[in-house]
């Protein structure tokens, strides 16, 4: 008896749900970590120059070829499944080992993986004259350098191919990112401003203008932009001709040799003899690629620099908007109306909003911001660029209002609360002194309120950063050609389609025709997706604390 009274006693103190509710706490937070740390190693790892094997492989009885790839993921499946699908098995084993390897050479073999049995693997070795080129098409190519080429003539070739081809990688990357900069930057700021001209004749012949002053004008800097990008297309006609005069003959394992111009090559290096510091030199600029280069071959190989670009614009855009609305919102409900029934179905159609699904505010955003608000803002302003849309198709601005919609209900709610918390004496001690109610709202209540508004737009944040099912409907795409943001006028172009990086995993990790290629990015780019995530956040909460820190006397 006197066991269960202490039993009794003990949980009549509270002590064992602390310690449940401490255990849940670090369950969970061993959950989340566990998580992260997955996407990191696989992520992480995607980087690092894996060496290449050579491999005996048999294929039959009496046949065997030479492979050369790199190993990644293996599994256990029953032999007799792989004997039905038409597999030589050498051994009689229940269960064989089989390893997914990368074969690369996508324009001879059409895929980058082939699965192979581990009895069928041969002699193994990792011979250091085989070479990795990473290029802008068809994926990486594994093999032999056999020669290099300047205007088809051999240059060299054995031994010293390599030499002279690491030598000439440098003239060829030299002109690939002049070509890049004359396309991207000079042709595209003439064809922007060609089609600014285009549009301004448009609209002379929609107002049925007659006098030919203006048109002349607009003829004349026509033919000003033509002569530039006539000069232009000079230059870059050089360049191509000038970047393809190099070029090497390669072979892969099975023989087949290939002529690769030295413009399609991003990068070439020789895992095999690679040394520690060398590896991470190639994984440093591997990453560094990674965060600052334009995405290619389909989203899988590349950088996601407009990923990474258009999500933080679009937050941060969609904060400008949330912000104002929230916080009005929140002082009418908490400081102006009038607290009864009608203010209470308000406060609880506010909290039902929260649970919405997110595909609910897509379709809505559709419908309302792009079909109906666009569209009257092409008839109005924009009636020479018809029927082709500005503002009537999905772009960065109605996305940032769908999401500002989205997470408007958290930042009600947030600053509402925290509006609560101010001490009435504050309101009263102002209103004593003179000040008006407006006064005593923006210059006392609301700034002292700011922590908690910090509060919501963190909540908002981290929502609408990861949210993908409603941009896909509202301006979200697998590639955008120009950013919402560069050096022509009016500089912030919010009709302009942008990419996401929530979206980006969606598209490579479901989308993409070369899946186990893509894999590995796939945790690349949700680990950076939790980083750009969680640096908004801490932004965020250093604002918060600094405002915090500021008003603390204010409450005491």
């Amino acid at each position: 008896m006197s066991g269960n009274s202490d039993l009794k006693k003990w949980f009549s103190t509270g002590t064992p749900w602390v310690w449940t509710s401490a255990g849940a706490v670090s369950l969970s937070l061993l959950m989340v970590f566990g998580v992260l740390a997955l996407i990191a190693l696989r992520g992480l790892g995607y980087f690092w120059p894996a060496d290449l094997a050579q491999i005996e492989y048999q294929l039959d009885a009496e046949s065997k070829i030479v492979k050369v790839g790199e190993f990644h993921e293996h599994e256990m499946v029953p032999s007799i499944q792989l004997r039905e699908a038409g597999l030589y098995l050498p051994s009689d084993d229940d269960l064989v080992k089989r390893y997914l390897f990368k074969v690369g050479n996508r324009d001879f073999y059409g895929q980058d993986f082939r699965w192979i049995i581990e009895p069928s693997i041969g002699e193994t070795s990792y011979p250091e004259h085989l070479m990795v080129l990473e290029r802008h098409e068809w994926g990486n190519f594994f093999g032999h350098l056999l020669q290099v080429k300047e205007s088809g003539k051999v240059v060299a070739e054995g031994d010293a191919a390599r030499a002279e081809l690491d030598r000439r990688m440098v003239r060829a990357m030299d002109l690939h990112d002049q070509i890049k900069t004359i396309e991207k930057g000079a042709i595209g700021s003439v064809n922007y401003r060609m089609e600014k001209l285009r549009l301004a004749k448009r609209s002379l012949e929609l107002d049925e203008v007659t006098d030919p002053a203006p048109y002349g004008r607009l003829e004349e800097a026509k033919q000003e932009l033509d002569a530039e990008y006539q000069v232009l297309m000079g230059q870059l006609n050089k360049l191509y001709e000038k970047s393809k005069r190099d070029s090497i003959t390669v072979s892969d394992s099975e023989g087949n040799q290939k002529e690769i111009s030295l413009h399609m090559i991003v990068r070439v290096y020789y895992p095999n003899s690679m040394g520690v510091f060398d590896k991470i030199g190639h994984y440093i600029a591997k990453v560094i690629e990674f965060v600052s280069a334009d995405p290619r071959e389909a989203n899988t190989e590349g950088g996601i620099f407009p990923a990474i670009f258009g999500t933080v614009m679009m937050v941060m855009i969609m904060t400008v908007f949330v912000t104002p609305l929230g916080v009005v919102a929140a002082v009418y409900l908490r400081e102006y109306a009038k607290q009864g029934p009608l203010t209470q179905v308000i406060r609880i159609s506010v909290n039902n909003l929260a649970g919405v699904p997110s595909i609910v505010y897509g379709v809505f955003g559709l419908g309302f911001f792009v079909y109906f608000l666009g569209g009257n803002i092409d008839q109005l302003f924009f009636r020479e660029a018809l029927p082709a849309p500005t503002f009537g198709t999905p772009g960065i601005l109605w996305s940032s209002l769908t999401l500002a919609l989205l997470t408007l209900p958290v930042v009600i709610v947030a600053t509402e609360e925290g509006l609560s918390r101010i001490p009435r004496s504050v309101r009263e001690g102002s209103l004593a002194l003179g000040a008006t109610k407006a006064e005593t709202l923006w210059r006392i209540v609301i700034p002292m309120a700011s922590p908690a508004l910090m509060t919501g737009l963190i909540l908002a944040v981290a929502r609408a950063a990861g949210e993908v099912a409603p941009l896909m409907l509202v301006g979200v795409v697998k590639l955008a050609p120009s950013l919402p943001l560069d050096g022509e006028a009016p500089f912030l172009h919010l009709d302009r389609k942008f990419m996401h990086l929530g979206f980006h995993v969606y598209d490579v990790g479901f989308q993409s025709p070369n899946v186990e290629a893509a894999r590995p990015l796939v945790y690349a780019t949700a680990l950076l997706l939790v980083i750009v995530i969680v640096a908004l956040n801490l932004a965020a909460i250093a604002i918060r604390n600094h405002l915090r820190e500021k008003y603390r006397a204010l409450e005491s």
